[in-house]
């Protein structure tokens, strides 16, 4: 019966708990947590933009382009790219590869091409970038789909994404399995969301961290999960325990491995992924255990990589409590001005940064306080996007002029800089001589000055966080909620399709007004925070010096 399991390419980037949990005949009746709507948003997008990529391609190839019509069953399917590959014809769009029973494998992949000298290269369309600027990159032109097309790109370097590099070896061996890979070095291609050029990957070149090649890392992967998934369909002694990563936030699964975890006081619970399991290693596997120990000991059981030891102790004895906040310091320090702005981004994806969204408060220097925001309503990616940049770029400039020629400080928040640090010198360097843009040297002089907190950092290095740093954890603690139940950045992509019309419909004008309120919510929510963080109320928070 083991032999009779079948993993496709996601496997290999899945927990080890989770395979188990999907194969084991006694889960199936369990209930799981319902579809994140984020999650079955993304691919319904990736889904459109490999149906957009396809039409291209298809213009381009002509007759010598082939789709395996993807409403068929999947025997239908795989019994026509069969037919394909036996055929030779030179792109097969859509192709279900003839399933690996021995090696457990099955799957199949956006386009198999055909080599000059026979056999196939699998390549995939993937909807996140794959180059950054930079050079030394391989790729051809979308219109030569095929690795002899490839030459070396002065523009592009290769933006490490190990999930497409995995999908490609998964094809490989499919191919290799039945004897339609094509002859030398393994090789794979992959359109990215620009879709601009075909990215060419050796598979065979030792270029991941550890030394390995993406075939012999995704060989690795693959026999570990097929391991794992044989023993649970089998009813063995499970091959994969319970353990808390970051996946779990998504993961259908959660709520079983919720109560075991919580059932166990397992001491992921309190730290993550490569750390839980190297306490676990020493004998410390449970939170208890974890808060027994000595947070000044001059040698901890093992090294930590998420976090330093004292914070992991510290955290135990916090999650004993039922504390969700702990002061690290005496004294919350939080930079001050007289005038003072909460920023805030959104971005759609790697699309763009349609809305930036602003607080003012402090002295007066005849502007009025309070929301103002600047937006652009048209689809992303867009030009207008540089406008709404420039047009809340030249008003910040102008209340931090005003502030200086009066004698004012001021400094502006936000909470975690990196997005809005990103979406500034993107904007910079995109829009470069619009009106009203900034340059990037610009940009950078502004981020790296004392007028820019990151209050993300603040909270880090001042407060323990029992359940996490993010801002609608945090916030609450000030007093501040949110609106809209379901305030969330996954759900504002979904509202963001329906108030640009993005899926062909007509843009929906209470999207943009839900829109605006979340993110002016989120602004309120930095402004509560760090007054809150300057008063005495965050004082009364036990201190770790207590525990």
């Amino acid at each position: 019966m083991s032999s009779q399991v079948m993993l496709d390419a996601g496997v290999v980037n899945r927990c080890r708990r989770r395979v188990h949990l999907e194969h084991d005949p006694n889960m199936a009746d369990v209930p799981k947590a319902p579809p994140d709507p984020a999650a079955s948003q993304r691919m319904a997008d990736a889904q459109s933009h490999r149906r957009a990529v396809a039409d291209r391609l298809a213009r381009s190839l002509g007759a010598e382009w082939t789709e395996v019509p993807s409403t068929e069953s999947a025997a239908d399917r795989e019994r026509v790219t069969l037919a394909l590959l036996t055929a030779g014809v030179p792109y097969v769009w859509g192709g279900l590869l003839p399933a690996d029973p021995l090696g457990g494998r099955r799957g199949g992949v956006e386009l198999l091409v055909r080599s000059p000298y026979g056999g196939y290269v699998p390549l995939i369309v993937v909807r996140h970038k794959v180059s950054d600027p930079g050079s030394g990159a391989r790729t051809s032109p979308l219109s030569v789909p095929y690795p002899g097309g490839a030459r070396s790109d002065p523009l592009r370097k290769v933006r490490p994404q190990p999930r497409d590099q995995l999908r490609l070896a998964h094809a490989t061996r499919l191919l290799q399995a039945s004897g339609f890979a094509a002859a030398g070095r393994a090789t794979g291609g992959v359109i990215g969301m620009d879709a601009d050029v075909v990215l060419w990957h050796d598979l065979e070149a030792p270029t991941w961290p550890n030394g390995r090649t993406a075939l012999s890392e995704y060989d690795a992967r693959f026999a570990d999960r097929l391991a794992v998934a044989r023993a649970a369909r089998s009813e063995s002694d499970p091959l994969a325990r319970p353990s808390r990563i970051v996946e779990c936030r998504t993961c259908p699964w959660w709520p079983t491995c919720e109560t075991e975890l919580r059932g166990s006081r397992d001491v992921s619970l309190v730290v993550r992924g490569e750390d839980a399991t190297a306490l676990r290693g020493t004998g410390v596997s449970t939170v208890d255990k974890l808060a027994e120990l000595d947070p000044n000991a001059e040698e901890p059981p093992v090294p930590l990589v998420g976090m330093p030891f004292q914070d992991a102790v510290l955290l135990a004895r916090a999650w004993l409590r039922g504390m969700n906040l702990v002061r690290r310091v005496e004294r919350i320090d939080v930079p001050r001005a007289d005038v003072e702005l909460d920023v805030d981004m959104e971005s759609f994806g790697d699309a763009g940064a349609y809305l930036w969204g602003c607080w003012l408060s402090g002295t007066d220097i005849d502007e009025e306080a309070g929301y103002r925001a600047f937006a652009t309503w048209e689809p992303l990616p867009t030009e207008d996007e540089g406008r709404s940049f420039a047009e809340f770029w030249t008003w910040m400039t102008g209340v931090r002029l005003r502030a200086r020629a009066r004698g004012l400080s001021f400094r502006a928040y936000c909470y975690n800089e990196l997005a809005e640090n990103r979406w500034m010198l993107s904007s910079a360097e995109r829009f470069a001589g619009q009106p009203g843009v900034p340059t990037t040297r610009e940009v950078k002089a502004f981020i790296n000055s004392g007028q820019w907190v990151d209050l993300f950092g603040i909270v880090r290095d001042q407060f323990l966080c029992a359940h996490g740093k993010g801002l609608k954890t945090i916030a609450p603690a000030a007093g501040f909620h949110w609106r809209d139940p379901e305030a969330g950045g996954e759900n504002s992509m979904r509202w963001y399709r329906d108030a640009v019309g993005m899926d062909g419909e007509e843009p929906q004008d209470d999207q943009r007004r839900r829109l605006l309120e979340y993110n002016e919510d989120d602004v309120m929510a930095t402004w509560t925070l760090r007054r809150w963080m300057s008063s005495e109320g965050a004082h009364e928070l036990p201190f770790v010096g207590d525990l």
